[in-house]
């Protein structure tokens, strides 16, 4: 691994720890802060999924800290203990905005579609890229490596970085459609919907934060894949 790797590794690294540091503050300072509508958070995905005509999606609890999200394949909302039962503006945006992935599929959404369908091609490309381009680099006792094969690696490894960059629009539409809903149905309130928009902005910076890193790993291979090219 060249010094540039290691240094936008660690990089990239840092901020996403400063992040999640931030964004673990913002939902447990917004936690002890009371929705006006007393609603938990399972009741607000519920509102939401039937205002949105959705009565297909079925609501469920699951273990974890910040594990919420939203499953295509059995069509379930699934929210952390602490978001299901709670009634705050943490619980109430983050139901909310995982039920905007579930109106996502309800009405086709072209990014969540194209996202979807990368899905099985990205399981495969997650777990073969890294260590072919280790190869291909000559990393792993391959001499001076070999080009070929990190030509094939970096191919695998742009497919993981698209698929970080489709989920961004995917992230940001869903955090619109839940903040749009909770401000029509009175959920959250002067300052708390603000609180709302503020939590789930920091959730979409993680995701932004993965997918520059992504994006510059993939710049670094490609300088390192043409420099040698050059030899």
């Amino acid at each position: 691994m060249t010094m540039g790797m290691i240094l936008i590794s660690v990089l990239f690294m840092v901020i996403g720890i400063i992040v999640q540091k931030r964004l673990k503050s913002k939902f447990k300072e917004y936690s002890e802060v009371p929705t006006s509508s007393g609603l938990s958070g399972k009741e607000v995905a519920e509102k939401m999924l039937k205002d949105s005509g959705i009565y297909d999606v079925q609501v469920t609890s699951v273990p974890g800290f910040l594990s919420d999200h939203y499953n295509p394949i059995n069509k379930t909302v699934n929210l952390s203990t602490e978001v299901y039962t709670g009634i705050n503006v943490s619980a109430a945006a983050i139901a909310s905005h995982e039920c905007g992935h579930a109106v996502q599929h309800a009405t086709a959404y072209s990014m969540l579609m194209l996202r979807s369908r990368l899905v099985p091609v990205v399981q495969i490309s997650t777990t073969l890229s890294q260590w072919v381009i280790i190869a291909g680099l000559g990393i792993l006792g391959f001499g001076g490596g070999n080009q070929t094969l990190l030509l094939f690696g970096i191919v695998l490894f742009a497919i993981t970085t698209l698929f970080s960059l489709v989920t961004l629009p995917v992230e940001f539409d869903a955090s619109n459609r839940a903040l749009n809903w909770l401000n029509t149905s009175n959920i959250t309130r002067n300052k708390e919907h603000d609180q709302a928009a503020d939590a789930l902005k920091w959730a979409a910076l993680t995701y932004v934060v993965a997918a520059l890193a992504s994006v510059a790993m993939l710049a670094q291979y490609i300088m390192i894949y043409l420099g040698r090219s050059r030899n």
